[in-house]
């Protein structure tokens, strides 16, 4: 028939040329020897690790963290007659990635008393974050919660064991009938915000309890046995301990109002909640709230810190699947100069974090006040300095799939979505940025650690010791509060070449300072010549 062709003609027409095989089953642990490289280094549990990496990296979790994605929680108010239950109930997959985490030891290894515990916990969050982020946050905050609780040993001997069961138990019952829980956070106001002495929840005696009244702006994970408030007691803002059931067996009087509905993490459900009455116990002394919550914000931070890392990594390796199978103008996109210089360039940003904020989880199994000195100053840096490029490493990862990094069929969208929100959570950019200030300002060992660690790379690079030289000559003192981002963000970069100089010296080490402590280059990604870039992208490949 005249313009008809054969079938074999049309298959072949319409077939998939040119495209990257799947990708199958993926090792997280074994496929980064930059992560194996820094846990070594930094004292971590190898052997806690690999199996954790490797059950992540299948196929089938993958799939199942899109899909906790695509069917997000729902809200049921009340049962089928009529009684209320305030219950939100998840997709099949979500309960799957959170019996593999807490069994692994996302929440309990840092507290379990083996070596570099917190490195352990960093490294999972950085792996967990790979493959489905927004289920983190239960597993982040009760592991958060556990030094928050010493502020009271009774409950925390109620509490902690509980906290530390790797046995994820999602039933909706009382904490005595589980055999594992978890804990979140509800803190924000709407009239506040950041600002929560400006908070208007109240908190009244009720025997030797208190009863909380009062709204909240924001609940993460609203299906946790028990939470973490701030209220008004007449004593000033304190610190709750509120469970989702009262001692006598009955239902908490906390009701949620309606789940948000978030650009990502979506997986997670992040509601609004009221106290209508709720039983409360106090955490720590009256009027200390402030003090009491920041124990488990500072512990949070180190994984809001450790996640772009994760995210970043994701990322990236997806870009260079493709580019490693996908050819155009008769070359590999991986050979072409351009997206090389592109791919080294974002690459010294994913390992810039990763080795970071390990660095900063050491410091955390690190006993003495040196040790905690450093802790409060490098999470804040890390935290900031981490999220804010992450953002753009990602769009950029997005960009070299082209139009196919915009589609869902793809992680990248899901990742891109996720970007913002750990700068966001737990104090944003401006928070701390502020708080690295008032941190210089008042705990004057904070900054002599920090000055150690910095002076620990002198000498081992020239173009270091003289971005050091300039930061100081810039800011012999702090500096006044609008130029806070500057200077948060020079003395970030200079901490991670740091660390990367002593720990991934050469390419990446050198490769850091020349491109983000040098003037020498453009503002966008792979704006700089003469990097050693496959040195630099061995660690995408897989290589230490």
């Amino acid at each position: 028939m005249p313009g008809s062709i054969s079938i074999e003609e049309l298959e072949d027409l319409t077939g998939a040329r040119n495209q990257p095989p799947p990708r199958g089953d993926l090792d997280l642990w074994r496929g980064d020897g930059a992560l194996r490289a820094a846990v070594a280094a930094f004292g971590g549990a190898a052997d806690a690790l690999a199996p954790y990496g490797a059950a992540l990296g299948r196929e089938e979790m993958r799939t199942a963290g899109r899909e906790a994605n695509r069917c997000t929680p729902r809200f049921t108010p009340f049962d089928a007659g009529g009684r209320r239950i305030d219950r939100v109930e998840f997709h099949p997959a979500y309960h799957d990635l959170l019996r593999l985490g807490i069994g692994a030891g996302y929440s309990a290894i840092a507290w379990e008393g083996a070596p570099g515990g917190h490195v352990s916990h960093a490294a999972m969050v950085y792996l967990h974050s790979q493959v489905e982020p927004s289920t983190c946050c239960p597993m982040t905050m009760t592991y958060a919660a556990v030094p928050a609780l010493r502020a009271s040993p009774d409950l925390a001997g109620e509490w902690a064991d509980g906290l530390l069961s790797r046995n994820y138990d999602p039933s909706d019952a009382p904490a005595g009938e589980k055999a594992g829980f978890t804990m979140g956070m509800a803190m924000t106001e709407k009239q506040g915000g950041s600002d929560v002495r400006a908070n208007v929840t109240k908190a009244m005696r009720d025997g030797e309890g208190w009863r909380l009244y009062g709204h909240k702006w924001f609940c993460s994970a609203p299906m946790s046995d028990a939470f973490l408030t701030l209220a008004q007691a007449p004593g000033g803002l304190s610190c709750f301990l509120v469970a989702r059931w009262q001692p006598d067996g009955c239902r908490n009087a906390i009701r949620i109002q309606r789940l948000k509905e978030k650009l990502g993490n979506r997986a997670n459900a992040s509601a609004e909640i009221e106290y209508h009455g709720a039983y409360a116990e106090m955490l720590g002394e009256e009027g200390h709230g402030v003090r009491a919550i920041l124990e488990m914000v500072h512990h949070t931070r180190l994984d809001t810190a450790m996640a772009p890392a994760g995210l970043m990594r994701a990322a990236l390796e997806e870009a260079h699947h493709w580019c490693s199978h996908r050819s155009a103008f008769q070359r590999r996109l991986i050979d072409q100069p351009l997206m090389r210089a592109v791919l080294a360039d974002l690459t010294l940003d994913w390992l810039g974090a990763l080795y970071l904020g390990l660095r900063v989880a050491a410091a955390f199994d690190e006993t003495g006040a040196e040790a905690r000195a450093f802790a409060r100053i490098g999470v804040a840096l890390a935290k900031f300095l981490s999220n804010k490029r992450c953002i753009g490493v990602v769009a950029e990862a997005m960009e070299a799939l082209g139009g196919m990094g915009y589609v869902e069929d793809t992680p990248l969208p899901l990742l891109f979505r996720e970007t913002p929100l750990n700068s966001i959570w737990e104090g944003s950019g401006n928070v701390i940025c502020l708080d690295i200030l008032r941190t210089l300002a008042r705990e004057p060992l904070a900054g002599e650690v920090l000055t150690a660690e910095l002076e620990a790379a002198r000498g081992l690079n020239p173009g270091y010791d003289a971005a050091l030289e300039a930061h100081r000559a810039r800011w012999p003192a702090l500096p006044c509060e609008g130029e806070a981002r500057w200077f948060a963000e020079s003395l970030g970069g200079l901490l991670t070449a740091s660390v990367l100089l002593r720990h991934r010296p050469g390419a990446v080490g050198d490769g850091y300072v020349r491109a983000r402590l040098s003037g020498g280059r453009g503002q966008v990604a792979g704006a700089l010549g003469g990097l050693d870039e496959a040195g630099i992208l061995d660690a995408l490949g897989g290589g230490a």
